[in-house]
């Protein structure tokens, strides 16, 4: 109990609570956005299932292009100034969706140009609020620090699930829209109240951005668990972007009931991310990025439960396995980084991180359904669960991942933890 206050007492720090602050309002806009763009776009006249993946595709490649981008400029200026660039260029897009949508002015090239601005906008966030976190707490309590934000965080994104829908229902798309501007406006003014100190901030770039780049790749490539675990994870971010954006949902919708039953499983996930954080903040492995990687292959039951047409709630039992084992591999992927990686690359190195596992899941989304029609959508789950677990035990082969080890505690860390 002592240790519990001890972490909590972190809320206490004023530049910690502003980012932890910041971080959640953010993420209950992010979670706002979704259901609100969707369910906004398709009530255009007009509007089809195409108008609203072009505009979400407007969004995500963006997003893709220009994070090393981001992760070059989180490592070049004052991290503080991008994340409120970033939050702000959210801001400004969701207002722009939410004026359009209400004034019923909706142009399809206007929609992409906004959406395509809120892409711009998590590319630079991203980096910068992964670098931010070691100026803003010290070394010895990341882990806490990483595990607050995602408590935080979490515990957003499950009312924004619930609030969301409820918002569109009410208000409708625009003003629901309109309700994630803001929040991402509020997000960008506490970040602009942290005050870092000149000392805390990175140091301006001297060369070009290519050659910061290549400093960041080498970074990247010269540790072999980092580069191990991004790969494992551009595989399985593929087979769980076709079994979350498509595969499940179809077997939700033929066998389970429905949306309700998805949205059960989401929440499932969501509760089960939420419970994570209170083991991240006792679980100090002495071999993080070991606990971490095994802790990916249970991330694959969900998929296995709905392939075999197990009952729905075992399968949500199993989301909630997922959520927990995901949060505290975030903790311990992000706290590791963080110590390992120079704080001058931490950013562009973050950068790689979210480009290698991110690039392959729209891939996925597009192989699902063709997979769904070729061999069903179960069949195609089973797939999709033997996938996660092959290429997370194949993870486990590298020597690096293995035996990275966690540096000793300090005597201070111990003694706060006693307090």
């Amino acid at each position: 109990m002592s240790s519990l206050r001890a972490d909590l007492g972190m809320l206490r720090d004023r530049r910690f609570t502003l980012l932890v602050s910041a971080r959640t309002i953010s993420m209950l806009g992010a979670s706002f956005a979704p259901v609100a763009l969707a369910f906004g776009v398709l009530a255009l006249p007009g509007a089809t299932a195409t108008t609203l993946s072009a505009v979400l595709t407007a969004e995500a490649l963006p997003m893709v292009a220009f994070i090393l981008v981001g992760g070059v400029i989180a490592d070049r200026l004052p991290r503080q100034r991008v994340m409120m660039a970033g939050e702000g260029l959210n801001a400004a897009a969701y207002a722009c969706l939410a004026v359009m949508l209400l004034t019923g002015w909706t142009p399809l090239p206007a929609l992409l140009a906004a959406s395509a601005a809120g892409g711009v906008a998590s590319a630079v966030l991203f980096p910068a609020l992964t670098g931010i976190i070691p100026d803003v707490v010290p070394a010895d309590r990341l882990q806490t620090a990483n595990a607050l934000l995602g408590l935080g965080a979490n515990v957003a994104r499950f009312a924004g699930f619930i609030l969301s829908g409820a918002a569109v229902v009410l208000l409708g798309g625009g003003w629901a829209l309109a309700m994630s501007g803001a929040m991402f406006a509020v997000a960008s003014a506490l970040i602009a109240s942290l005050r870092l100190t000149p000392a805390e901030r990175a140091a301006a770039g001297t060369h070009s951005m290519l050659a910061d780049l290549r400093a960041g790749w080498r970074e990247f490539i010269s540790r072999q668990w980092l580069w191990v675990v991004v790969a494992q994870f551009s595989v399985l971010i593929l087979a769980m972007q076709a079994a979350h954006g498509v595969l499940g949902p179809l077997v939700a919708k033929e066998h389970l009931g429905g949306a309700p039953a998805w949205s059960a499983v989401l929440a499932g996930e969501a509760v089960g991310m939420i419970i994570g954080v209170a083991v991240t903040l006792r679980l100090r492995p002495r071999r993080p990025i070991l606990v971490a990687t095994l802790l990916t292959v249970p991330s694959a039951l969900p998929y296995l439960l709905l392939g075999i047409g197990a009952p729905l709630w075992t399968v949500v039992g199993g989301a909630v396995v997922t959520g927990v084992c995901f949060d505290i591999f975030g903790v311990l992927w992000q706290t590791t980084m963080q110590r390992e990686i120079p704080p001058e690359s931490l950013s562009r190195v973050s950068s790689y991180d979210a480009l290698g596992s991110l690039m392959f899941g729209p891939i996925g989304l597009l192989l699902a359904g063709p997979a769904a029609i070729a061999f069903g959508p179960r069949p195609a789950l089973i797939c999709c669960a033997a996938i996660v677990v092959t290429v997370s035990l194949a993870a486990l082969l590298s020597p690096g991942v293995r035996r990275l080890r966690a540096p000793e505690p300090s005597a201070a860390a111990t003694s706060l933890a006693d307090a």
